[in-house]
């Protein structure tokens, strides 16, 4: 779009272009024109990825920082239900002479010197700034030795200043209190269940720290390995495999699923997107224990089920953008070794001398392995043909409509790519709407015919035999995992009513199934689509007429409550409408709903969840078990006020 509005204006310019056209913004003017480039994209807070978690990130790193150093075992976080944020430290406190330079002067930082901060989350002085620039109130406090000094900014600008005064607080550290621009982050939201993993995640690798969230106490007495028990729905064939080094963290296990789940931090920082270490650790696993067994497994037999996390700390790191998701940097530090001879050394070392030592864990390994090489052997054929029939229609797919920036491309913008997404629609009429008002440079289109397959108690090799499910795992790249997923969101986008509900639960259970790590990694999405249409009946009936103009008062309601409220405000002048499919809902209306205020709820899943128990009694043969339970729950609409 941003090229789309450079272009027209280049052709709208006029001819006397001059010196004066030449302007320099100030620091938070261009961080609140360009947010994008500092917290990737806004969001409004359902997505875990969106920018008010930046925001908190941002300034818990710096907290995190300090006790990497070795200050400061707890840090205190505080969400209000009105969106206001606060974190405090206990760690050494920023200088208080230093204090406005720190939080609104760019590129200033302690951390640039190697030994203040030696392997530090955040190098470059941006991350704070950010957050001050984005938040209409910003009010930091440092402490240090008895004194302290607040400083209230909002958008930037500094609103009061106490200067360096006398304070009872006898405990040194920092405390940032900000409430995001709402005028950005529009009808922005936390949530706890995006928050939690975040806070979660620092405990896990930084064993000792506590994190009072909200009144609640969180901390890690097994690091990496807590983590993994958190993230697995079922148990480990064997005992993980925790290896621990100098600047390194490794845990390993297998389980009873397909693909692989791999979870990689650089310096406390998750790095969702992995880089040179998370390439480093699968490429060297899959040859060390290669090795061990003397036998010419392949790679992918090697990792398949392979659930695992990767931690290392490295000099001055290099990301591959602001938002720290993917790790670039080549090199451990400056006068180190690379990070793939880091890595594949440790590994080399530590985890054949523990599969030595281990020998009935070695054995069950071995089992696993040997067991998915069986699989692939007996799904060769299956699946050669399967991969040639997709690579022919790719070219002239009819089920896919596909976009022109793609989430796997490495030089496309980042801002961008977090907004590339596949819509998975049922039938021609809804991919048609979709289809002709979409955004062609990221949103791409799938057309289901009819209901897929229920892949419940299936092996792999359903995904391959049924056409379906072989095309759509083509378009999102996926057959070798998603490290090539093409799109940020895959979006799953049916009708309102209980065959649009039936499809939606099949392709998640073949997602579940078979790509769990794609549900798990945060990719996967519902579309909401309003249920109704409720607008004036004059308005509609002048829109009727040939040639009148449509300038009713229309609101679209997803839920009943809000057709309720809508019915309220024109009070008997009321058409209500209900939508029961989406090729129901004209191009044109279509825009709204699949714009840059779509409403998407991300599907996530945890232990708690029993993923496993859910699918297989909803999704499993035991039929009267969910026959008395939709009796026992049935809940009858009343659609007496539809027209």
């Amino acid at each position: 779009m941003e090229e789309q509005d450079n272009q027209s204006l280049e052709l709208q310019a006029p001819d006397n272009y001059t010196g004066d056209d030449i302007r320099t913004l100030d620091w938070k003017e261009h961080i609140r024109r360009r947010p994008g480039m500092y917290i990737g994209k806004l969001g409004d807070g359902s997505a875990s990825d969106d920018g008010i978690y930046v925001l908190l990130k941002e300034v818990l790193d710096n907290a995190i920082d300090e006790f990497m150093m070795g200050f400061g075992k707890q840090i205190t976080v505080d969400i209000t239900e009105t969106g206001t944020v606060s974190v405090r430290d206990f760690g050494r406190g920023i200088p208080l002479e230093k204090l406005e330079d720190v939080a609104s002067k760019m590129n200033t930082g302690a951390k640039y010197d190697s030994k203040a901060f030696k392997k530090s989350v955040g190098l470059n002085g941006v991350g704070i700034k950010a957050v001050n620039a984005l938040s209409t109130s910003f009010i930091i406090t440092a402490t240090r030795q008895g004194q302290s000094r607040t400083i209230a900014f909002s958008k930037g600008a500094i609103l009061s200043d106490t200067g360096i005064v006398a304070t009872p607080d006898e405990q040194n550290g920092t405390r940032v209190e900000f409430i995001p621009d709402a005028e950005i982050f529009r009808g922005y939201h936390f949530e706890d269940h995006h928050v939690m993993p975040l806070l979660k995640n620092y405990t896990f690798l930084n064993t000792g720290l506590a994190i009072i969230y909200n009144g609640r106490r969180y901390s890690s007495r097994n690091g990496l390995a807590d983590l993994l028990k958190e993230k697995m729905d079922s148990d480990a064939l064997y005992p993980m495999i925790h290896l621990k080094g100098e600047d390194i963290e490794v845990v390993i296990a297998h389980a009873e699923q397909y693909g692989e789940e791999y979870y990689s931090f650089v310096n406390g920082q998750h790095t969702t997107q992995g880089g040179t270490h998370l390439a480093a650790f699968k490429d060297s696993v899959g040859r060390t224990i290669k090795e061990f067994y003397g036998k010419d497994f392949l790679p992918a037999d090697i990792r398949n089920g392979m659930v695992a996390a990767v931690s290392i700390k490295v000099e001055e790191p290099v990301f591959e953008s602001q938002t720290k998701t993917k790790l670039g940097s080549r090199d451990v530090g400056p006068e180190g070794p690379t990070v793939a001879k880091f890595v594949g050394d440790f590994l080399k070392k530590e985890l054949d001398n523990y599969l030595h030592k281990e020998k009935d864990t070695a054995e069950i390994m071995l089992a696993k392995i040997q067991a998915s090489e069986r699989d692939r052997k007996a799904m060769a054929s299956v699946t050669k043909v399967a991969r040639e029939r997709a690579k022919k229609v790719s070219l002239h797919n009819p089920k896919l409509r596909d976009s022109q920036i793609h989430f796997n491309d490495p030089k496309g913008d980042e801002e961008l790519k977090a907004s590339s997404c596949i819509f998975i629609t049922e039938g021609d009429s809804a991919s048609g709407s979709i289809t002709k008002i979409r955004d062609v440079k990221t949103q791409a289109v799938f057309s289901l015919r009819g209901k897929p397959l229920n892949s419940y108690g299936m092996t792999q090799k359903v995904v391959y035999e049924n056409e379906e499910f072989n095309l759509l795992q083509a378009a999102l790249n996926i057959e070798d995992g998603i490290d090539g997923l093409r799109y940020n969101k895959v979006i799953i986008a049916t009708d309102a009513d209980v065959d649009g509900m039936h499809i939606r639960l099949l392709l998640l259970t073949f997602f579940l199934q078979f790509f769990p790590d794609l549900v798990k990694k945060g990719h996967v999405y519902i579309l909401q689509t309003p249920l109704f249409r409720v607008r004036s009946k004059k308005g509609a009936k002048r829109g009727a007429k040939k040639g009148a103009k449509n300038d009713c008062e229309t609101y679209y309601c997803y839920t009943d409550q809000e057709r309720i409220d809508a019915i309220d405000r024109l009070k008997s002048d009321a058409e209500i409408t209900r939508f029961k499919g989406l090729g129901e809902i004209s191009p044109e209306e279509f825009r709204d709903f699949i714009g840059p205020d779509m409403r998407l709820d991300q599907v996530n899943v945890s232990k708690e969840d029993g993923v496993s128990s859910l699918l297989a009694f909803y999704m499993g043969k035991n039929t009267p078990d969910r026959q008395q339970f939709i009796i026992n729950n049935l809940v009858i609409e009343d659609d007496s006020e539809i027209s």
